[in-house]
């Protein structure tokens, strides 16, 4: 078997695939190393196995092609169907649409908004349902040049659709996971400068023992902020919408900067654990207070939904639960609020070892939240790849 788990490279537009080969008809006699799509196949369709092996046997291979990345054509589509007639909530229309293909409810003022402005809703939900096969397949590969049928292409079809039941999770994860990607974009490029805290926290410290925490607290705060701030704008909320925010950012902004300005005073009296505590607090204020104001947004995101009729609650899911599960479809909000809540645990670790007046450490401890978002985007991928394997072990079994 060849295994080519490496993404194929190809422009970022198109997305991103990997391919897993068998192309011999005696690998499938060591089934243990057969790609795990396939024996949940086999264990589903005893004829198929037989039927796979004549095609080996006459020059042909059979991969199973997993998509790494969602092309952006389809990204886009989720996209205007979300900002232009579901109040930029994903979660409650597109799992659906996908697994049942219940189709979300568009009103027709949002059709002719959508034209206004050069898009087709309905045109955007056709092309998401026929690309759903495409994310998990088994395709045929001519080897030997001999040309593919007609019967065998049937075939092919048949058998991805014995593994769509399973591979629905994923389709489902990658959608969410890549769109939320492409929503962040900026944002991640602007956590990138928070490369260049620690080496001039360091110097300030150095120069005014105090001046170096305010600096760490507060820039990566304000590029968090930003980035959030481009993170909501890409999801589709509106610059009046987000202006809204700095009534209640601006003071809580002021309020950490004096308790940064304050952690000096504390360390003077011996009060190690309540000067980390604090800076860890001051350095979050703005993320702590950004997470709160996202789910409050998608909250009259979901409200308004049911007041249109185009959400219907489930049993036992309330509106906030359902606001707070929209929010977490970027994995990067979930690591935001573990992250602040964990800051002040790191600062008292840097004041216990001493660490509050080296500008690095100041650095490290004010990018708590920005580290922690980054970690769960990374490993929310993995455990989704996880869950995946797993169910499809457990169906083989």
């Amino acid at each position: 078997m060849r295994d080519s788990r490496e993404e194929v490279s190809m422009p970022a537009s198109l997305g991103s695939y990997s391919v897993q080969v068998v192309s011999l008809p005696e690998e499938l006699d060591q089934e243990e190393r057969l790609p795990i799509e396939l024996r949940f196949v086999f264990k589903k369709d005893a004829s198929a196995k037989e039927k796979v092996r004549a095609l080996l046997a006459a020059g042909k291979a059979i991969g199973v092609r997993t998509v790494e990345r969602a092309p952006d054509r389809l990204l886009e589509a989720v996209k205007r169907v979300s900002v232009l007639s579901q109040h930029n909530c994903v979660l409650t229309w597109l799992p659906a649409l996908l697994r049942e293909k219940h189709l979300p409810t568009v009103a027709e003022a949002d059709r002719a908004a959508a034209k206004a402005q050069g898009a087709d809703l309905d045109a955007d939900l056709r092309e998401i349902l026929d690309a759903r096969l495409a994310f998990k397949r088994l395709v045929l590969v001519d080897e030997d040049n001999v040309g593919i049928g007609g019967e065998e292409r049937r075939l092919m079809t048949e058998l991805s659709e014995t593994l769509y039941p399973l591979s629905i999770d994923h389709i489902v994860h990658r959608l969410l996971i890549d769109n939320a990607n492409e929503r962040t974009e900026i944002a991640q490029s602007l956590l990138k400068a928070l490369l260049i805290i620690g080496p001039i926290a360091h110097l300030l410290e150095k120069w005014v023992s105090g001046i170096g925490k305010v600096f760490a607290a507060s820039t990566d705060d304000l590029l968090g902020e930003a980035a959030e701030l481009m993170a909501l704008r890409g999801s589709g909320f509106s610059w009046k919408t987000l202006r809204q925010r700095f009534l209640v950012l601006i003071p809580i902004f002021g309020l950490a900067t004096y308790g940064a300005f304050h952690v000096e005073a504390l360390l003077d009296r011996g009060w190690t654990l309540a000067a980390g505590a604090l800076f860890g607090l001051s350095a979050v204020a703005l993320s702590l207070t950004t997470a709160v104001q996202s789910v409050g947004l998608y909250l009259g995101s979901v409200r308004a939904l049911k007041r249109e009729g185009k959400w219907r609650r489930a049993e036992g899911r309330s509106e906030f639960r359902e606001a707070i599960r929209q929010d977490f479809t970027n994995p990067a909000h979930l690591g935001l609020l573990i992250g602040s809540a964990l800051a002040p645990f790191t600062g008292m670790l840097a004041a216990v070892l001493g660490g509050l007046h080296n500008g690095w450490v100041l650095a490290l401890v004010g990018s708590t939240e920005s580290i922690a978002a980054g970690l769960t985007v990374i490993f929310s991928n993995r455990v989704s790849a996880w869950k995946f394997r797993r169910k499809l072990e457990r169906s083989i079994r």
